[in-house]
């Protein structure tokens, strides 16, 4: 099992970027986003990671998820004050999300927003998962701090296929597939 790291996320998004003015895949997402949709994860993030959390969110939507990201999805939500609106706003798209993916990176411990977003899901009795982007290629995420509470997602081909899946890891438990993370039976 590998990690993410950002040059492979950053790669990931490019072709997007490239292929179509990035003005373009937000008039997209912004028509196919609906207030009162549901989805499978909400990423929590420092938005000085944008090119890395749209590589993410392109990653996951491949594997089939339903991706939240304020910025692509609410391109009109303000995110650089705290206001009492916005905080509604993203209490009201995490209650539509089965997950909250918390993208941990070396510019995670300035945001504003992604401490609040945790503690507040978490509260909600949500599911919570880290996502760490490492600069190198590494097997295992021990997080820091109160991070190390929560199980961490990597990729990684399962035992009876080379096709990759995204795995939700803890320690001391088998990891699990993401999907069936999202909706024990």
């Amino acid at each position: 099992m590998a990690l993410f790291t950002r040059s492979d996320l950053v790669e990931r998004a490019r072709p997007a970027t490239f292929a179509k003015a990035a003005r373009a895949v937000l008039v997209e997402s912004v028509q196919r986003f609906s207030a009162t949709a549901g989805y499978d994860v909400f990423v929590s993030h420092s938005s000085l990671d944008a090119e890395v959390v749209l590589g993410l969110k392109l990653k996951l939507e491949d594997h089939g998820l339903r991706v939240y990201v304020d910025w692509i999805d609410d391109p009109a939500l303000d995110r650089s004050r705290v206001t009492a609106k916005t905080a509604q706003t993203l209490r009201d798209r995490m209650g539509a999300c089965h997950a909250l993916f918390y993208a941990h990176s070396a510019n995670s411990v300035s945001s504003k927003w992604m401490p609040w977003e945790l503690g507040y899901f978490d509260g909600l009795g949500g599911r919570v998962a880290i996502v760490p982007f490492t600069e190198t290629r590494q097997e295992t995420f021990a997080g820091q701090e109160y991070l190390g509470l929560y199980p961490y997602v990597d990729e990684a081909p399962s035992s009876q296929t080379a096709k990759q899946h995204l795995w939700v890891n803890s320690p001391g438990v088998q990891a699990r597939v993401v999907g069936t993370w999202l909706r024990p039976s």
